[in-house]
């Protein structure tokens, strides 16, 4: 929690510059890349819609849309939580769009008014990467993408 802690402090420096949320969410996507250990693709997809459609990110080509309702980032957007999944080779209906991505977390990301309007997705090629201290410090940086 603390090098979070430490990412979440200088992101919240990095962004005052500006409040547009494409600007803060590509800062976020390439801060969490490069600090922190195993992240293998780091990145948004906004709902528009009733389509996620791929925002900024780090790492390989991404896929663009994702097939409504199915693969860990239509799972957290359907529940309304954060999902964290620790094989996704075991996750019914997962979306490879990288074949070495074995673990992921995706955060739901909300607007000022409380609706989800995009996801952070975070794969590993590690297994069992994220952990709730991963959810936790995910889920608190992503609220600075709206204040």
């Amino acid at each position: 929690m603390a090098r979070y802690e430490r990412v979440y402090k200088q992101v919240a420096d990095l962004i005052s510059a500006t409040s547009h949320p494409v600007s803060r969410m590509a800062t976020i996507a390439a801060l969490l890349h490069h600090k922190m250990k195993d992240y293998f693709w780091t990145g948004f997809y906004f709902l528009e819609c009733g389509n996620l459609i791929v925002g900024p990110y780090q790492g390989p080509v991404a896929c663009l849309k994702l097939k409504k309702d199915v693969g860990v980032c239509w799972a957290a957007i359907n529940r309304g939580e954060s999902v964290v999944v620790g094989n996704v080779n075991e996750f019914p209906g997962h979306i490879a769009c990288s074949s070495l991505t074995n673990s992921e977390i995706v955060v739901p990301v909300k607007d000022k008014t409380g609706q989800i309007v995009a996801v952070l997705d975070v794969d590993s090629r590690s297994f069992n990467r994220f952990e709730e201290s991963d959810r936790q410090g995910l889920e608190k940086l992503v609220t600075l993408i709206y204040q």
